[in-house]
């Protein structure tokens, strides 16, 4: 089979799609032929040797869609199902991959099969930000840091689902996007900052980018006292003084949320917006891009 791998650590270059041994699955496992691969920023992290350590060749990705081609008659599932998963040690940038069956669930019968590689680890980190750590109700007001990326996309449609008012920053490339989504105010960070355009204070920030100390402490100094400010890219500090609760976090698997994200997409209340499709020969070329901020929403790979 081919597959996107690396042998070392380093820049974009490192990653080769090459030929590579067809997995097999042992015992409560199941054997895919991959419809897709995600791509999320963080598959950088794993390519550098910045996130954590692996075992080399390693096949780079978290997401995946794809039918079952063989699995132990005790997983629950059957030869010919369309599963989606994250898989958190690699293996889904390829056209065959091997997963635990406790992390797989079935696929969204209203979407394309690969386009539904686009939710695990988005719609996880997204659910969990929203349901879990802002804990977000009915007419709360919270603004989304970087709407416009493929976690914001359901964050911003599952506040809504929550009943909250939704301020979302954004990019004039994203901003359609964003509305469609359901925010209510839009924000173009390029020209305005939000401190400068929030007129209300919020009940919760999420923030889906990455900020600086000021920018950090310009966000916070938008939550009302007893408010929360949420990142997924390391806790934000808050001054002393501040009724603020900060919140970092990285979001967890979990099999039951993805359940839930697949039946609210195929009850049409979840729309999965794919910003970029590409064949996975081009995996190393969609690293480049991201990494000189030319990535933008939720970009699959196509074996």
């Amino acid at each position: 089979m081919k597959a996107a791998r690396i042998h070392e650590y380093g820049g974009p270059d490192v990653i080769r799609y090459e030929d590579a041994p067809k997995p097999t699955a042992g015992p409560g496992e199941v054997l895919l032929k991959v419809a897709a691969a995600g791509f999320n920023p963080a598959d950088g992290g794993d390519r550098s040797g910045r996130f954590r350590s692996v075992t080399f060749p390693f096949t780079l990705g978290f997401d995946v869609s794809g039918t079952v081609e063989g699995a132990d008659p005790d997983v629950g599932f059957a030869v010919g199902d369309g599963v989606i998963g994250r898989l958190d040690h690699g293996g889904p940038s390829a056209e065959y991959a091997v997963a635990p069956a406790n992390v797989l669930v079935r696929a969204p019968q209203s979407i394309p099969l690969p386009d539904a590689a686009a939710i695990p680890v988005a719609g996880l980190t997204a659910w969990q930000a929203v349901h879990e750590h802002a804990k977000l109700m009915s007419g709360q007001r919270v603004l989304v840091n970087g709407a416009g990326g493929g976690v914001g996309g359901f964050a911003v449609q599952l506040a809504k689902l929550a009943g909250a008012y939704v301020i979302a920053t954004a990019s004039p490339r994203s901003a359609d996007a964003v509305r469609a989504h359901g925010a209510d105010e839009v924000i173009d960070y390029t020209t305005t900052s939000p401190a400068a355009a929030v007129r209300e204070s919020v009940d919760a920030v999420l923030s889906l980018v990455f900020v600086g100390p000021d920018a950090g402490e310009s966000l916070a100094g938008l939550v009302r006292p007893g408010g929360v400010i949420v990142s997924i890219t390391g806790k934000i500090e808050v001054p002393d003084e501040t009724d603020v609760r900060s919140v970092g976090f990285s979001a967890r698997n979990d099999p039951g949320i993805l359940a839930e994200l697949v039946r609210l997409i195929d009850a049409g209340e979840l729309t999965v917006d794919i910003a970029e499709r590409h064949p996975l020969s081009e995996l190393a070329d969609v690293h480049r891009r991201s990494e000189a901020g030319e990535v933008r929403g939720k970009v699959i790979l196509i074996p």
